[in-house]
């Protein structure tokens, strides 16, 4: 692992992040980054001839335009200089990146450029009519990125993730997945708990389920693992609790990444794992 991004709000939840973005990067020796977005449809409207303007206010000058998103820059840059500063105890060489514009395009923007190997996020979580019609930066991110997606929402301890609950169906796509996951396991020094959940929607026998496993486990080289089949009506659920029963430290799974129309129709299990998981959760975009 050479580049690890970390996006940051400031929040709680950033924080957590940061700090165990830092605890690998340290173990790893990998570069860290960390990027703050002052998005711009937070604080200005655009007017029908085309000029940036205060949503508070009336149409400004161009001059007073500059001089707001200065003011903003210069004020986000010094709390993202607090917020490293802030884990200076771990002597890291931190890279600091304050733009302006959209947070989402931003963000995909620097996991391409930089060819980042890990994003690590705060999740706050939504649900509800919030999580239908609105979602967040973290779902999208988990949508759409190139690289792993790493989510926290409490803080965690490097050398306290033993035990990974890893949502597969043992089939030949989740190969690209099992690549990424076994470096992720090194690092931690954890177990593999490979878990196929079956529902009514999509139920395969446990003698079709454990032949495909062998034969996944056997073409992808994992070892320090277990095997199991768990009984729900929906994936979602049946991930969740499997990793509540089970004590699991971090649920790993794939996403398919879906967009437009089809993601509006079948959601997406992976960000909905996201959103009501208090366990953090690492995601894999599969390729198409």
């Amino acid at each position: 692992m050479k580049r690890i991004l970390v996006p940051t709000d400031f929040s709680e939840q950033a924080s957590f992040a940061m700090d165990l973005a830092c605890q690998i990067a340290q173990h790893t020796g990998a570069e860290l980054a960390v990027l703050h977005v002052i998005d711009h449809s937070n604080f200005l409207d655009v007017s029908a001839a085309g000029s940036a303007y205060p949503i508070m206010g009336n149409p400004a000058s161009l001059e007073m335009d500059e001089t707001f998103l200065e003011s903003m820059y210069k004020n986000a840059d010094e709390k993202c200089t607090k917020f490293i500063t802030s884990f200076g105890s771990y002597n890291l060489n931190i890279i600091k990146k304050v733009m302006i514009g959209n947070t989402f395009l931003f963000i995909m923007d620097e996991i391409r450029e930089n060819k980042a190997d890990l994003v690590i996020m705060g999740s706050k979580g939504c649900s509800g009519l919030e999580e239908v019609l609105i979602g967040s930066n973290t779902e999208k991110i988990v949508r759409h990125s190139r690289c792993p997606v790493l989510t926290v929402k409490s803080k965690v301890n490097l050398g306290e993730i033993h035990d990974i609950a890893f949502a597969t169906n043992f089939h030949q796509e989740d190969d690209q997945v099992a690549v990424e996951l076994k470096k992720m396991q090194k690092i931690f020094q954890a177990k593999l708990h490979l878990v196929r959940i079956n529902t009514p929607n999509d139920f395969e026998t446990n003698r079709k389920i454990m032949a495909n496993a062998k034969n996944f486990i056997n073409a992808n080289e994992i070892s320090d693992y277990t095997i199991n089949i768990y009984n729900d009506k929906v994936e979602e659920d049946g991930i969740i609790f499997f990793a509540q029963d089970i004590r699991a430290d971090l649920i790993a799974m794939a996403t398919h990444g879906r967009t437009g129309l089809l993601h509006l129709l079948s959601g997406s299990i992976a960000e909905d794992v996201v959103n009501h998981a208090n366990t953090p959760v690492w995601t894999f975009r599969l390729k198409h």
